[in-house]
């Protein structure tokens, strides 16, 4: 396997028993032994993305491996993710470059996203680092103080927001949403394993653009959850449930002037900040696609 970013090229030296391909465990053991290492350094690191969603949820491999997250045969995560504080940026280099890392040259793109990209030491995989905001997102993300909140991850509420915050839903993102909706029961307000309904309500209320693509999303699950024969009827039950449980609480949450104004405009005027990836398929077109697709097969048949 061959990867490539801009300055450099880096042949993986994989294990020939791997098949060409980094198993997923190796990803997940490599992001909690980032995390512990960085606890015992006094860094403070979150994984984030699509493995800190199998971190989050172990009990759920299978339910995940049943939607398919990608092909049988194919790698099913490519980089690993990392919130931290901006009072850390000045130690990161040293501290990746300690477990073997090299670092990628800071861009003009990675200075205005605040991030710090690292190579892993036999090129199976690169590590992406923000500080204090996820700024690569169409609703970027304020993570200052809700890291000390849950660990080796970020909070379920901000790992379900990472998610819906996105307007081009990818058919990865829509599983991986899944998987933690069925993984994480409702609450009122903050605890380890759930999501925190009345923090992303408060959030949502001040930003129509925002509050506008988490709840049509939001509608989008619950529409495709039908279309998807990989899941139980138990299974759809329960992210359905929480899925009305999430959007009463949010509908109910007093809005702001400023989400007052601004929800006027509508849609007439952009509601998000643009960031372009190759797996979108337009906008809110996850929910196209899904209502386009063949019909189910028959219940308790994998989709694939």
């Amino acid at each position: 396997m061959v990867w490539l970013m801009k300055e450099e090229e880096r042949e993986a030296q994989l294990p020939e028993e791997w098949g060409g391909i980094v198993p997923s465990q190796v990803f997940l053991e490599e992001a909690e032994r980032i995390v512990v290492e960085g606890e015992k350094q006094g860094i403070t690191l979150r994984c984030m993305g699509g493995v800190s969603v199998r971190l989050r949820a172990p009990q759920l491999t299978e339910a995940a491996q049943r939607l398919g997250r990608l092909a049988t045969g194919q790698q099913e995560f490519t980089d690993l993710d990392f919130m931290s504080y901006g009072r850390f940026l000045g130690r990161m280099k040293g501290f990746f470059t300690g477990l073997g890392y090299s670092k990628r040259k800071a861009t003009l793109s990675s200075a205005a996203s605040h991030r710090q990209i690292y190579f892993h030491p036999q090129g199976w995989f690169f590590v992406d680092v923000f500080f204090d905001w996820l700024r690569v997102a169409n609703h970027p993300l304020d993570f200052r103080g809700r890291l000390e909140l849950d660990s080796p991850t970020i909070p379920a509420s901000d790992l379900l927001l990472e998610k819906l915050q996105i307007v081009n839903l990818s058919e990865k993102d829509l599983k991986d949403t899944l998987v933690i909706l069925l993984a994480h029961p409702i609450s009122e307000g903050q605890e380890r394993g759930k999501i925190d309904s009345g923090y992303i309500s408060r959030l949502l209320a001040k930003d129509w653009g925002f509050w506008y693509t988490v709840t049509t999303n939001l509608d989008g699950l619950e529409k495709v959850l039908a279309t998807l024969p990989a899941l139980t009827g138990e299974e759809k039950q329960t992210i359905s449930s929480r899925v009305r449980e999430l959007g009463e609480r949010i509908e109910a949450e007093p809005k702001s002037l400023r989400w007052k104004t601004r929800g006027q405009i509508g849609t007439r005027m952009r509601w998000y900040e643009a960031v372009e990836t190759e797996e979108t398929v337009g906008e809110f077109g996850i929910w196209r696609m899904a209502a386009e697709r063949p019909k189910a097969e028959p219940p308790g048949q994998a989709s694939g």
